[in-house]
């Protein structure tokens, strides 16, 4: 499972600002503006979107770190677009640089890690832990 397919991947996600989406209906802050956790998981899915054609289909990735300057706001109504690029991969580990734009505005940057699993072996061994934690 070499990630060196996916040195220089590159994948966009977009999407419309909704008061579903806002720091107030997802609970981290008191304004009505896209909240940061719905600018990780934007950024999160360009990630994906740029692994998804250099997958095998035994293979997923899975997130394990985010690193994220939210810089600027969007309000309800605006079009985010998130860009993220591989810009290192070692053993497993494929380390993306990400930017978020509302318009020409740059509303967040940063970087965020996946790791290369087998999904079967990764789904097996979350479903055990679930079940000896009784869930």
């Amino acid at each position: 499972m070499s990630t060196e397919r996916f040195s220089g991947a590159v994948g966009i996600s977009r999407m419309t600002v909704r008061h579903g989406d806002t720091a107030i209906a997802l609970g981290s802050g008191d304004v009505p503006v896209l909240g940061t956790p719905q600018v990780i998981a934007l950024a999160e899915n360009a990630t994906i979107t740029a692994l998804a054609e250099h997958l095998d289909q035994s293979e997923t990735t899975v997130g394990v770190h985010v690193e994220l300057d939210h810089l600027a706001t969007s309000s309800v109504g605006d079009e985010v677009i998130a860009t993220a690029t591989a810009v290192e991969v070692s053993a497993k580990k494929i380390i993306f640089s990400v930017e978020c734009h509302s318009g020409n505005r740059l509303i967040a940057r940063g970087l965020i890690t996946r790791v290369l699993v087998d999904r079967v072996s990764f789904t097996a061994k979350a479903a055990a832990e679930a079940l000896t934690r009784g869930n």
